[in-house]
């Protein structure tokens, strides 16, 4: 199912966090949104998953408006990893994987044996099978983000959203969940603030910078020493990783010349 934002526009208390976005991820693509702090990320990815309206504008989801759609039947679509998509219960950690297949439920229907057999699949994929019976209270940071992607993956969606999925994730969980979501077959739009692990994983970038979109394609057409420097106020060198071939950064601790940036359209 392809994903496609239209002229987004969100307005709150008389800002612009968000003008005027267009965006498309296509089936099967992974789009990463990348940008300063503030730059607009996380409210584009709420209008995906329904926590905000856009003020104009339209998400479209398979061609439909997602404005339309009822929202369980939206809830099966798309799965979503917010920044505080934690919780303040106790349930293990069983318990809150299961949580992801509540879409599909109707009234206090058990879990069938097929649907328990995909919790557990999660979690393996995830390595908190040996956490099941732990409540996600007691774990560190980077167990409890592991357990909500689980939860996610369990939901069985179509469209994947996920904002700073590598938040408290050691070097290894970063790289095993990102393998895991190239290597799905899932349309995935994920906020990303390491650049390098962007440019590993994504099919496509966009980045935003005030609001707005500043540059889109591939990470190779879009991360240059001139992006990162203009956009993000750093001094960057671009090298080609030696084995896959993808754009990596090596930053410099020198303070760079800034000018603010065009976004696209402009």
């Amino acid at each position: 199912m392809d994903l496609h934002l239209d002229a987004v526009t969100v307005a709150v208390d008389g800002h612009l966090l968000v003008r005027e976005l267009s965006l498309t991820v296509g089936r099967g693509q992974t789009v990463g949104l990348v940008g300063p702090n503030g730059s607009g990320k996380s409210t584009a990815l709420r209008c995906v998953y329904r926590a905000l309206r856009p003020s104009r504008g339209v998400v479209r989801a398979g061609g439909e408006d997602l404005a339309t759609v009822p929202r369980r039947k939206s809830a099966r679509w798309i799965a979503a990893l917010a920044q505080d998509g934690g919780t303040d219960l106790d349930f293990t950690v069983a318990e809150v994987v299961a949580m992801g297949r509540t879409p599909h439920l109707r009234g206090n229907r058990a879990l069938s044996g097929r649907e328990r057999e995909l919790c557990d699949q999660a979690m393996a994929q995830l390595d908190i099978a040996h956490l099941a019976d732990r409540g996600v209270l007691s774990l560190s940071g980077g167990e409890r983000q592991r357990v909500l992607v689980a939860r996610a993956l369990v939901q069985e969606p179509k469209i994947l959203v996920l904002d700073e999925p590598t938040n408290h994730l050691d070097v290894r969980h970063q790289i095993e969940l990102l393998s895991l979501l190239k290597g799905t077959s899932l349309t995935v739009l994920v906020v990303l603030h390491d650049l390098n692990l962007a440019a590993a994983t994504c099919d496509r970038i966009g980045v935003l910078s005030g609001g707005q979109l500043f540059a889109a394609g591939t990470p190779a057409e879009v991360f240059t020493a001139d992006l990162v420097r203009n956009v993000f106020g750093v001094a960057a060198t671009v090298v080609t990783h030696p084995l896959t071939g993808d754009p990596q950064l090596l930053y410099s601790l020198a303070s760079a010349n800034t000018s603010h940036p065009t976004p696209i359209g402009e």
